[in-house]
């Protein structure tokens, strides 16, 4: 998994632990609705009008003025209508109420699902996309041919492949006495008498090893066999390795373009002898 892999993820989790976040805070710590808001302001207006307990006391121990007792102008006063202190609410329009409570959590809830949905989506295209400048999936460049044809050939006559990590891909040599009765005479798998296969079992996709003795690859995992230029052999796979496309440009280089990928059927009549030694992993039955 690469680096920009592992920081989109990431990025997803914290996406979605803000959410969250966001969600905790307006729930515990909203300003409440408007109605709810008007609803305190009356009944503390409605409690302001309830004289106290204290206030009750002290107003029974003075006894009452009467309108006789007080003088003509204060008791012309006192005789007058009382004025009514009225209470008007206001209704306020939608932009004045602002977002209330529960508008801004549905909005962050959204918010939070459609941002993580969109990440998701982002990081699932970034595993699937494939690459396009080096790396598997693109046109890989395995060296000069000649080099390659070098490090291939042992002194004693046996060969050992040229693996190339970068292409996942074995680089084996195929003669011209073989290629013309082969299944792959007539396809772009082989170019100046070398041919690429990818390292992948075809039975549960294990990574096969070459095994020196035997002059063949071997599945360590459940015995399928192949020889030196991939066709099946014994196990439970079930058609020859895979092979690339492959070309040499005009430097000299071996290309393997590891976007195109052939398979092909189990050989009807085997190219090359099999095994020219010992195995390396038990014998598999077919």
């Amino acid at each position: 998994m690469t680096a920009p892999q592992i920081l989109t993820i990431l990025g997803s989790i914290l996406f979605v632990l803000g959410g969250l976040a966001t969600f905790v805070i307006a729930y515990r710590r909203g300003p409440g609705s408007w109605e709810e808001q008007l609803d305190k302001d009356a009944r503390k207006a409605d409690r302001s009008r309830i004289p106290s307990v204290f206030t009750r006391s002290k107003a029974a121990e003075v006894p009452e003025p009467t309108v006789e007792s007080l003088p003509t102008s204060v008791a012309v006063a006192v005789v007058e209508e009382p004025v009514e202190k009225v209470h008007s609410v206001v209704e306020l329009s939608a932009s004045e109420q602002g977002v209330n409570r529960r508008q801004f959590f549905n909005r962050a809830l959204a918010a939070s699902f459609f941002g993580t949905l969109g990440t998701f989506g982002i990081a699932s295209l970034a595993f699937s996309w494939p690459k396009v400048s080096g790396g598997f999936g693109s046109d890989v460049s395995a060296g000069p041919v000649q080099a390659i044809k070098d490090a291939i050939a042992q002194p004693d006559g046996t060969i050992t492949p040229f693996y190339l990590p970068a292409a996942k891909a074995w680089i084996v040599p195929v003669s011209d006495s073989v290629l013309p009765n082969s299944q792959f005479a007539e396809d772009l798998t082989v170019a100046d008498g070398l041919t690429a296969l990818w390292q992948k079992c075809v039975h549960l996709g294990c990574a096969v090893p070459w095994c020196q003795s035997s002059q063949g690859f071997e599945c360590p995992c459940h015995g399928s066999k192949y020889n030196q230029i991939g066709e099946y052999e014994a196990g439970p796979a079930p058609r020859n390795l895979d092979r690339f496309v492959v070309e040499v440009d005009a430097k000299g280089e071996f290309i393997i373009k590891t976007g195109s990928v052939i398979p092909t059927e189990r050989a009807p009549v085997k190219s090359v002898k099999y095994p020219q030694g010992v195995f390396c992993t038990a014998a598999a039955a077919e």
